[in-house]
């Protein structure tokens, strides 16, 4: 009927200080990402397909942080960490939809930035707002279909034995640990499917960004910031999908943070503070508050 979520390991008077650190980051992550969305939206100027990624990924990540943040806060507070049945489904099912079409949206991204600086006379032809449409819509579709299999493939099994989970979240790996049947399936499919995906996506990124700054020291510098974000988002999940066989949850969980947690309250930072386009909007709209 229910699961233990054991949470992240910490002794018990970090309680607290770690309920105000998170909350603060889940904040921080909240206003960050509702702010960029509110410029985006609201300046004619932004109209283009940039920006219109960027609102997904605004989106994505506020989404992605309320999956998995507000139920480790409350657990901070409580001595019964319990989730019950159902809502372990919609967590893991959830998590996986927004991760995995982040996953693709950040490999899409990276190839609207290569055309953009090395192919800027086709660009126009090669991506427009009608085309971006379709490639959101896309893989938010093969977003819900990757979740949907690997939800399917992890709650058909038995779970008759233990319920604590050793995670701050209901995730695949974790699940198949208290699942009293063969999982051999579910951990070759968890390789390919989603750590090998992952890291497939990550390396055209990473040829897209160095195609795209060679030769160019600011385009360098701004691919640079964006690495850091594509790094922590991708390095985590590259790490811990592609052992799944792997006992070490201390490990797993702290790596885990980056991409959960840490990722969407700096993507707002990275992608407007490096992009004087949304400086200047950010600037525009200040400006009419003060005259209206």
């Amino acid at each position: 009927m229910e699961f233990v979520l054991v949470g992240l390991p910490h002794p018990e008077v970090m309680k607290i200080p770690l309920f105000m650190l998170f909350s603060f980051i889940y904040l921080c992550t909240l206003l960050g990402n509702s702010l960029l969305i509110l410029v985006v939206k609201g300046d004619p100027h932004l109209k283009k397909p940039m920006y219109h990624f960027l609102l997904n990924l605004s989106f994505l990540d506020i989404l992605l942080s309320t999956v998995t943040l507000p139920k480790m806060l409350t657990n901070f507070l409580q001595k019964e960490t319990t989730i019950s049945f159902q809502g372990c489904i919609s967590q893991l099912y959830f998590f996986h939809f927004l991760g995995s079409t982040e996953c693709f949206l950040y490999t899409v991204m990276a190839y609207d930035r290569f055309l953009a600086i090395c192919r800027p006379l086709h660009y126009p032809n090669f991506m427009n707002l009608k085309l971006c449409r379709q490639f959101s819509a896309g893989i938010w579709l093969i977003g819900s279909l990757h979740s949907m299999i690997h939800t399917m493939l992890t709650f058909r099994l038995p779970f008759c034995g233990p319920n604590r989970i050793d995670y701050f979240f209901c995730d695949v790996i974790p699940m198949l640990k208290l699942a009293c049947a063969d999982t051999t399936l579910n951990k070759a499919i968890i390789i390919t499917n989603i750590g090998a995906v992952a890291l497939i996506c990550f390396l055209m990124i990473l040829i897209s960004y160095i195609k795209s700054s060679e030769g160019r020291r600011k385009t360098f510098s701004t691919c640079a910031s964006h690495m850091i974000s594509v790094f922590f988002y991708y390095g985590p999940p590259v790490f811990i999908y592609l052992s799944p066989n792997s006992i070490d949850y201390a490990i797993e969980e702290s790596v885990a943070v980056f991409y959960t947690v840490i990722t969407p309250m700096l993507n707002p930072l990275i992608y407007s503070l490096r992009n004087n386009e949304v400086k200047t909007s950010l600037k525009r709209m200040k400006c009419d508050k003060l005259y209206e």
